[in-house]
């Protein structure tokens, strides 16, 4: 007989189990990590921005055609050239420059964070995610 007694998990009455109660704390910890913030901040600058908005249009419609031209086999290296330009205007935005830079600084914490998660188990859920076949 044991002198420790078995303690039972702490179960959500809403979700009915633990992972998903965990797994709710990990979100809202997340959203109030500096990197999450100040990429949430830097979105919004962005969408604020009328010539960030012009210059991200230009470079969505740019790269819309050249993926159809590419899909139908028209695509020259002129259309590349023309979409990467447009692109490098775009970053070239302090506004965007910063939000790519806050988007990077929160996708290598949330990359650490899914090593954390992961470490115990036998699968990366974060590479799972994508797609249901990883061949």
């Amino acid at each position: 007989m044991s002198t420790e007694s078995e303690v039972e998990p702490e179960i959500d009455a809403t979700t009915g189990s633990q992972p998903e109660t965990v797994a709710g704390d990990l979100g809202a910890a997340i959203a109030d990590m500096p990197e999450y913030e100040q990429f949430v901040e830097t979105k919004a600058a962005v969408e604020r921005n009328p010539e960030a908005q012009q210059k991200v249009q230009e470079f969505e419609r740019l790269r819309d055609q050249f993926v159809q031209a590419r899909q139908t086999g028209e695509a020259t290296q002129d259309d590349l050239e023309t979409l990467q330009n447009a692109q490098q205007e775009l970053h070239k935005v302090p506004e965007m420059a910063e939000f790519l830079q806050a988007q990077d600084e929160l996708d290598a914490r949330l990359e650490r964070l899914n090593q954390e998660i992961t470490a115990d188990l036998d699968i990366d859920f974060g590479d799972r995610i994508g797609g249901c076949c990883n061949d």
